[in-house]
Formats: C-alpha cells, structure tokens, sequence
C-alpha cells in the first residue's frame, strides 16, 4: 500500500509529460514549416513565429527576472527577441543574472514552470473547465467526459483563454541552461534521501510525505495532461494545414 502511494503519482506524471514533450516539439516544427512555406522567408517565419508564443515568453523570462529578485540575485540584459544561436537553434528570448549558488540557481531555473504551472492551472481548471474532464476520465464515465469536452468551447471567451494556456504551456518548460543546476542539486537531495533511509526515517517519510508527494505529482501531472490537450487540439490542423499549403505550392520544408 505504501509503494501504491508514491507509484500512482509518478505514473500519471509519466503518461502526461512524455506525450506532451513529443506532441509539443512536432507541433513547433510544423508550425516554423507552415511559416516558412507561407513566407517563404527564414526571418520573417521566424518573426511570425516568436509573435506566436510572445505572451508565454513574456511570461517565462519574467518568471525568471522575477525569482531572480526575490532571490536578491543581481540581474544584466533582459530581452524578448528572438535570435538564431550559433547552434542554428531559435532563443526566444533571454534574462542574465549573475553567478551564484546551485540553489538559487535551480530556484531562478525552475521559475518558469513553477509560475506557468500555476497560470495553466489556474486557465485550465477556472476560465476552461478542464478539470472535471480529468475525473471523468481517471473514473472511466466516457459519456461524461466527452459531453464535458464538447461544452468547453462554449464558454465565454473561450478563444482567448485558450490561446493564452497554449502559448504559457508551449513556453514553460525550462531550456538546457535553466536545468544546468539540476543535476548538483539532485544529487545533493538524493544524498540526504539515502541518509535519513539509512537513520530509520524512511518509514516515517513514507507515510507522512509519501501522500503529499502524491498529491503533488498528481497535481503536475494534471498540468501536463491540459497542455497535452491543448497542443493535440492544434498540431492535428497544423499538421494537416502544412501538408495542404506544400502540395499547392509544390514546396516542402527539409530539416538541417
């Protein structure tokens, strides 16, 4: 019962963060493919692009700025411009701060998804209902779930909200130089997990952390599962869009 606890947390977890990661890199590809086809132009695909998931950059960087100061971490530049890096990838936009401890560090790389989770929970649970859809779908009543489904565009401003949890959903997550602290700070607490396993505390852990744990990643699980359905409702009809726009221009894009 105790292993239950923890397992069904991580298992959710699982199951709505790697098919968001997929789903969320091939729409981002068809979507620079599709701009490009229309424009046929790299920079201004790229521009269109970038105006695309401003409001999420917006949202990420600052996200950044923001635990940077409250952090009393000294901040440089701050730039919302997309850019090629040498590396040929597209960098949305940037926040410098100065060198510190892993910690803060972690803290001020991690921001994004903290603050663009709870925008996202916030979006998906109160502006677009999505969360009932959840427990119908964890309990099997499909019936349910579905009349749910079909009632959601029905809200009011239901557009906006959407387009608003897709672009902070689509810009959460961190980069490689966001997560470059992780690894230090995960074997730190890994450490201390094995320490106080070791001492005896692993009992007690188990059944007075065990369920919050739980709750936790069941909460961000249910994160990952609204920007999942976000991005399936659009990289079906991008998808399909580009495959349209390529046979009637007889073009197709080729990846580098």
């Amino acid at each position: 019962m105790i292993s239950a606890i923890a397992f069904d947390g991580f298992l959710w977890l699982v199951i709505s963060l790697g098919p968001f990661l997929l789903v969320q890199r091939w729409l981002h590809r068809e979507l620079q493919a599709l701009l490009l086809l229309i424009t046929r132009r790299q920079d201004l695909s790229l521009g269109l692009f970038s105006l695309v998931f401003f409001p999420g950059v917006l949202l990420h960087e600052s996200s950044h700025y923001l635990m940077a100061r409250v952090l009393g971490v000294k901040t440089g530049r701050f730039s919302l411009l997309p850019k090629l890096t040498e590396e040929g990838r597209l960098r949305l936009g940037y926040v410098e701060t100065e060198q510190t401890g892993v910690i803060a560090d972690a803290f001020i790389g991690t921001a994004p998804l903290i603050i663009g989770g709870a925008v996202i929970a916030f979006l998906g649970s109160v502006c677009l209902g999505l969360s009932p859809l959840a427990g119908f779908m964890h309990q099997g009543e499909w019936e349910s779930f579905w009349q749910g489904l079909l009632a959601v565009p029905q809200r009011n401003d239901f557009w906006l909200w959407f387009y608003l949890a897709f672009t902070v959903s689509s810009t959460m997550l961190p980069s490689a130089s966001d997560r470059h602290s992780w690894l230090p700070v995960g074997i730190g607490l890994g450490l201390i997990l094995v320490v106080l396993v070791v001492a005896g505390a692993g009992p007690w852990m188990l059944n007075n952390l065990g369920p919050w744990l739980n709750q936790a990643l069941l909460g961000t699980a249910l994160i990952f599962g609204i920007s999942l359905a976000l991005h399936l409702a659009l990289a079906l009809p991008v998808w399909g869009l580009r495959l349209l726009v390529s046979r009637l221009t007889g073009l197709r894009v080729v990846a580098g």
